[in-house]
């Protein structure tokens, strides 16, 4: 279709034709013009219109097939519906083109507005589309993203060794000692201020300083440089718990439920895996004030109690085990006794001055220390170099064989669920409360590769070192 003069064709008439004849092209236009001439009246001629930009350019496809020719009309219009169906109709007059008969009939009216409506529709879906889905974020997006850039900001330096802490450093009683700025900040994005960056292997005055004055959690990567960066602080400063992120993962890396579940499980220095001999310092933190410092409220923390919230009771002269740790025949032996209290000549009842002392236990008659037997000692040695560096432990019988067999820190929960008990064999350190459980055990030998600070050993139980 050749170029159309009007400005708006709303819509646009097509007719097909026959003509018995070979024909032209301005033969079909000089006809449909000749013959409607003065058919409408002056203000529906053909011309007239098309002189005032109401009709566009009339078009014509033609074919020629057997001596006829056939083809198509086609006539945009800017009049009206009505207007335009009634010019429409009156290219069906047209019967003749030259000397040969014609017939034309009106095959439809196109309104070209529903094409321009279906292309409009397409491109505002699109434009939608690509506008949620790039410019405009959605309201919780819109939070997370303020969020972050609030907690980000929240990121200060601090001391002489320009250290990367969180706000909630100075006004705090604990601290979290994690490793570089990469972890500050994830902890910041979590609600976690009061945290502090060492910032490499190297422990400056700053940060000694900050873990003498606080009680201070260790927060580290589950690799190998946590290893490293734990003994540095070990050796300048006092530390008081160590947590750590699960194995392979580093700090940076946990959501907030992974970095909670880490600092739920931390644990004493002396705890952990060649610091049993290591004290740590009586700065103490009551649960409330870490729970806030983690950003939790107190109703909502799991109230069992982990092995690093455990207050160990005093221990008397006789250094007798605790109840828990006595076996369970002997647990009610005394339940029948009752405490004297003082009585005046009146009947009131009047507290004793002094702080109540404990029932005092019957002193047993020394036993003297059972010698070890060498071919034994031989035997635990050399059991002892076949798990050098497995960081494993083993529970043996009387015969030598291997009862258990498991990594040193479920050697506790191994011992109470087995029985006859005669050796412990374990690539680590021998420490007092092991001493205590495998004396309930009847366990004859301990093996180990260094022995921790042993306060009470019954004389039945003997310990054997590495070399």
């Amino acid at each position: 279709m050749g170029k159309t003069y009007i400005d708006t064709v709303k819509y646009l008439v097509k007719a097909n034709f026959e003509v018995d004849g070979i024909i032209e092209k301005p033969d079909i236009v000089g006809a449909v013009f000749g013959q409607t001439e003065g058919l409408l009246g002056d203000e529906l001629d053909l011309r007239e219109l098309q002189k005032n930009g109401r009709i566009g350019r009339i078009e014509v496809e033609t074919q020629i097939r057997g001596g006829k020719t056939i083809g198509q009309i086609f006539v945009p219009s800017s009049l009206d519906m009505v207007e335009t169906s009634i010019l429409a109709a009156s290219l069906e007059v047209v019967d003749r083109v030259g000397p040969c008969e014609a017939r034309i009939s009106v095959n439809r009216i196109e309104d070209s507005r529903n094409l321009k409506r279906k292309q409009v529709l397409e491109r505002a879906k699109n434009l939608l589309k690509n506008m949620v889905a790039t410019e405009i974020p959605e309201s919780k997006e819109l939070s997370e993203l303020v969020r972050d850039a609030v907690k980000v900001s929240d990121a200060v330096t601090y001391g002489e060794d320009h250290l990367v802490t969180g706000p909630g450093i100075e006004g705090s009683d604990s601290i979290i000692v994690v490793e570089g700025r990469a972890d500050v900040i994830n902890m910041l994005k979590n609600g976690i201020k009061n945290v502090v960056a060492v910032g490499g292997a190297n422990v400056g005055k700053t940060i000694a300083q900050l873990c003498r004055e606080k009680e201070t959690t260790v927060f580290l990567d589950g690799d190998r440089g946590g290893d490293i960066i734990l003994r540095e602080l070990v050796n300048v400063t006092d530390i008081d718990f160590v947590a750590r992120a699960p194995a392979g993962k580093e700090v940076e890396e946990l959501t907030r439920k992974e970095i909670i579940m880490a600092l739920r499980k931390r644990v004493t220095l002396e705890q952990v895996e060649g610091y049993a001999g290591e004290k740590r310092s009586e700065k103490k933190v009551s649960a409330v004030a870490f729970d806030t410092a983690l950003g939790e409220s107190v109703a909502g923390r799991d109230t069992r109690v982990s092995a690093a919230q455990v207050v160990r009771a005093p221990q008397y002269r006789d250094q007798r085990p605790s109840v828990r740790e006595q076996p369970r025949h002997e647990r009610f032996r005394d339940r029948g006794e009752r405490r004297p209290v003082q009585v005046r000549s009146s009947s009131a009842f009047v507290p004793s001055e002094q702080p109540p002392q404990p029932p005092a236990a019957p002193v047993p008659a020394p036993v003297p220390e059972v010698p070890a037997d060498p071919a034994k000692v031989d035997f635990l040695k050399s059991a002892l170099k076949e798990l050098e560096g497995s960081l494993k432990a083993r529970v043996l019988t009387d015969d030598n064989s291997v009862q258990k067999e498991v990594p040193i820190r479920d050697i506790m929960p191994a011992l109470e669920s087995v029985e006859k008990t005669f050796a412990i064999v374990l690539d680590g350190i021998v420490t007092q409360r092991l001493v205590d459980a495998a004396e309930q055990k009847g366990v004859q030998y301990i093996a180990g590769i260094r022995a921790g600070t042993i306060t009470r050993k019954a004389p039945t139980t003997r310990i054997v070192l590495a070399g």
